[in-house]
């Protein structure tokens, strides 16, 4: 079966590759709505652990959660799905109205299967 992916919200780390077949290169097409964020972990996660060091020197709290806020800001940008797309990671950023229409010309031009020779497998291996 052809792979198709569309990231309509947060899509991070192992759980967001898996979902689409290991790598978002794997799809013959992957979109994402201008809500899509992606990357390599949670955005506040990410902040806590890369900048552990800065946060913990701040000694105003007040302040710590101002500059924990503007990173996380700064981190969110980065992660938009538009951002995602320059670097060629997923194919294209579209409207949500498009959605259907892009998914079926993606299917209506994706080859066909190659006949199943041999024994049908009557499970799958998720190993």
């Amino acid at each position: 079966m052809p792979l198709i992916a569309v990231v309509v919200g947060r899509g991070y780390g192992l759980g967001a590759q898996a979902m689409v077949g290991g790598s978002f290169l794997e799809p013959l097409l992957t979109l994402a709505w201008p809500t899509g964020e992606l990357g390599p972990m949670g955005i506040e996660g990410a902040v806590n652990l890369g900048m552990k060091n800065e946060l913990a020197a701040i000694a105003d709290p007040a302040e710590r959660e101002k500059r924990f806020t503007e990173m996380v800001a700064g981190l969110r940008e980065h992660f938009r799905a538009l951002n995602v797309a320059t670097y060629f990671e997923i194919d294209d950023v579209i409207d949500p109205a498009e959605t259907r229409a892009r998914i079926a010309r993606t299917l209506a031009a994706a080859p066909s299967p190659a006949p199943r020779q041999g024994k049908k497998v009557p499970w799958v291996d998720t190993w």
